[in-house]
């Protein structure tokens, strides 16, 4: 299965950047314009109304459980797995909400509004209620629905409002399963998938942020501190392992960089990761053998994952500003694979640009 072919115009802006930003003389910082918003934007709306195929993830109880995905799940059921349909809608919402004169933005909104509704919302709060679904999507796709619900709210539109508060009894929820699931996580995973303990919790320190939770942020700070405050030279030369798609190191890096102030954060990352602060470090990018393995293709994320944290510690700390030119290498690497990608990675690796491109620009 392909992902629809991106504009010709799309092609020729993702190709020109992708030779400069490989120049190893250039220091342009790549920025998401209304050219490739229109292109990345086919890549959610493709796949969040596709049902198969379609990866399960969760406990059967019995035989009643034996459902259609859209049954089941029946606002994240596209996009392979219900994690990756989240980031997917909040792909559409992002970047809707940057460009609201994108030449499908009619298209999106009638998407969002067929999906996020009252009534679906509440069958996905149901089966997340069930007992036997306690660990569902724990702690990924959590994140990215809190990702979503706080970009809904942020959205100056006349339907996020009532987009924001229809999910948001499901995101509610998801609070909740952080809290009690925090406590008695009494150790860090550190794995470079899905249930990579800090990039689980920096997307919802930022939920608990922009939402004032001050008890959800409360909780996150101390946990990271619990966790990661004593580690001390991070093994990023053992990255990439074969499947990773976020940056053991560098996630812990950025969630550090979320809850310490500047007088912690920056003799932490010293001693974490001291030779960030050569002004010649250099990091490889990471190498897909076979995009369309879903699991080989994983590493384009990772080399996203690396950019946005990279340009989040550049764009806070001028020390670290040349920094952005290795998460610029990372991005020009990974970036015109989007372009005719197949499904194993069209899916879901859409939203890691985006996010990766925003972290540049702020």
């Amino acid at each position: 299965m392909k992902i629809k072919t991106i504009a010709y115009s799309a092609i020729l802006v993702s190709v020109s950047w992708f030779s400069q930003a490989n120049n190893a003389q250039s220091q342009t910082t790549h920025h998401l314009n209304i050219t490739e918003a229109n292109s990345l934007v086919s890549l959610p709306l493709h796949c969040v109304e596709t049902p198969y195929p379609y990866k399960t993830g969760y406990v059967l109880g019995s035989a009643a459980d034996l459902q259609e995905p859209a049954v089941v799940h029946p606002i994240f059921y596209g996009c392979f797995d219900w994690h990756s349909a989240a980031h997917g809608y909040w792909s559409l919402v992002t970047l809707l909400s940057q460009f609201p004169d994108l030449a499908q933005a009619a298209e999106v909104k009638a998407v969002l509004q067929r999906n996020l509704t009252k009534e679906k919302v509440a069958a996905e709060v149901a089966f997340f209620s069930k007992d036997i679904n306690a660990s569902f999507e724990r702690t990924y796709g959590w994140a990215w629905l809190l990702k979503l619900s706080q970009e809904l709210h942020a959205w100056q539109d006349p339907m996020a409002a009532e987009l924001a508060a229809n999910l948001q009894p499901l995101a509610d929820l998801i609070v909740t399963r952080y809290n009690a699931f925090l406590p008695k996580l009494l150790y860090p995973i550190r794995v470079g998938e899905h249930s990579n303990t800090a990039f689980g919790l920096s997307f919802a320190y930022d939920y608990a942020v922009s939402q004032k939770n001050t008890e959800l942020k409360k909780l996150i700070t101390q946990r990271a501190k619990d966790y990661f405050m004593q580690d001390k030279s991070c093994p990023i030369t053992w990255e990439p392992s074969g499947f990773d798609f976020i940056s053991p190191c560098l996630e812990e890096m950025g969630l550090m960089q979320r809850v310490l102030p500047a007088e912690q954060f920056l003799p932490w990352l010293k001693t974490y990761l001291p030779q960030l602060a050569n002004p010649k470090y250099q990091l490889a990018v990471a190498q897909v053998g076979d995009r369309s393995d879903g699991k080989l293709v994983h590493l384009d994320g990772l080399n996203y994952s690396r950019a946005w944290n990279l340009y989040a510690l550049a764009n806070k700390y001028p020390r670290y500003a040349h920094l952005t030119a290795v998460a610029d290498k990372h991005v020009a690497h990974a970036y015109p694979n989007l372009i005719g990608d197949s499904y194993e990675g069209g899916h879901w690796l859409g939203s890691f640009a985006i996010h990766a491109l925003n972290t540049a620009q702020k």
